[in-house]
């Protein structure tokens, strides 16, 4: 078994990195890491140095994991910028740091990632990478390391096996202050077998029913209309429509367009059929549009984009128009992108979200976990709190 590390996905074989075991989550396909890459999303003097992780096994990949050292915290969405002022007050540098996560994109999936003919391996494999994170950023003198957005069994194994760090290398065995665990809330939606948008909304109390309704009929009386398109039924017109609109509501609300027009040009040209857009058109007019990934039974809300208010537009167009997709294809989850409470009245389900860090500094490591522990209580309290409003009736 080796370990190396790679400054472009380039450099990895486009069919070796798809045999890993999760190919279901299109933001971890090699497609996907290509296209911030070859756009210059990442890269360059973004703060994004790509430095992805291989594992091999003889001339098999048999893991990996995409990688980044970074000089800012901006795009990855589990926030550690008080972490960060806590170390430029003691004198220290919190920057690089390494993060083990997909640029910009809130969505949980694995990212230890390992072949399917290796189920007996798997922990193994993935605890080898983890090990190789921390041993990369000692030798790089990076303050940390950061598993963003990991699914629940990832995280535990990697937070089980803190305290017992084995270099890939040498094989000997350093003392660390191990994973770190921090929890967080999403809103995602859940198929519970509904055969149409009507038998969802049968499930609402009464009061949260008429509301739902009374926001599409507001977006049917303005004179929208609603269409859902594959990426195979896209045309230059709409992707170049759909940067317009993306670009104008980043900076409507003060944030960065972090993607670049190329981006969405390679999303087009090489996943397409990954690709769910739905578009809200006035006449001959489109005026919002908000863009999905599909992976193996998720539809992943990513962005939107408006060029004209309309009462109600961003619910339609972002939540009941992609429920009615996944209610029509099957789609067991819905996740509509992070934070968002007023998701929860139409629907959309408190949901843990999870990632692991490990600091290199030790008294900053037991600091940071006093604090991680506190914060996992506050979260649960606030997730058993919003399970109490949900707009679904009593059983």
């Amino acid at each position: 078994m080796q370990t190396s590390f790679v400054n472009s996905i380039d450099q990895v074989n486009a069919a070796d990195w798809q045999l890993l075991a999760t190919v279901d989550n299109p933001f971890v396909s090699h497609a996907y890491l290509q296209a911030l890459e070859e756009s210059g999303s990442v890269g360059g003097s973004s703060g994004w140095q790509v430095h992805h992780l291989l594992l091999h096994d003889q001339q098999r990949l048999v893991g990996a994991a995409p990688c980044y050292i970074k000089q800012h915290s901006y795009g990855e969405y589990v926030f550690d910028w008080g972490w960060a002022n806590a170390y430029q007050r003691a004198g220290l540098a919190y920057y690089p740091k390494m993060v083990c996560a997909v640029p910009f994109t809130p969505a949980a999936g694995s990212r230890l990632l390992t072949v399917a003919d290796q189920v007996k391996r798997v922990e193994e494999i993935r605890v080898m990478l983890a090990n190789a994170l921390i041993e990369e950023a000692q030798r790089l003198g990076a303050s940390s390391v950061h598993c963003l957005f990991l699914p629940e069994e990832e995280a535990a194994l990697l937070v089980e096996q803190s305290g017992k760090v084995q270099s890939p290398s040498s094989g000997s065995v350093s003392s660390n202050s191990g994973w770190l665990p921090r929890h967080d809330i999403q809103f995602h939606w859940r198929n519970q077998g509904y055969q149409q948008f009507s038998d969802y909304l049968a499930a609402f109390s009464s009061k949260k029913r008429k509301n739902v309704n009374r926001e599409r009929r507001r977006v049917g009386e303005a004179g929208v209309v609603m269409e859902i398109r594959g990426g195979e039924e896209l045309g230059d017109e709409h992707w170049e429509l759909f940067y317009r609109l993306y670009r104008h509501t980043a900076f409507k609300r003060g944030g960065t367009a972090y993607l670049t027009e190329q981006f969405f040009q390679l999303i087009a040209q090489r996943m397409a059929k990954a690709v769910v857009m739905v578009l809200a058109r006035v006449d001959d007019r489109y005026v919002a549009a908000a863009l999905n990934f599909r992976g193996a039974d998720t539809l992943y809300g990513r962005y939107w984009g408006c060029q004209a208010e309309y009462d109600s537009l961003h619910f339609e167009t972002c939540y009941y128009s992609a429920i009615e997709y996944c209610i029509a294809e099957g789609i067991d989850c819905y996740e509509a992108g992070a934070q968002g409470e007023h998701k929860l009245s139409r629907g959309f389900l408190p949901t843990t979200t999870r990632s692991v860090h490990w600091l290199a500094h030790p008294q900053f490591a037991d600091a940071v976990a006093d604090y991680l522990e506190d914060e996992r209580e506050q979260i649960a309290g606030y997730q058993s709190m919003l399970q109490a409003h949900t707009p679904f009736r009593e059983p």
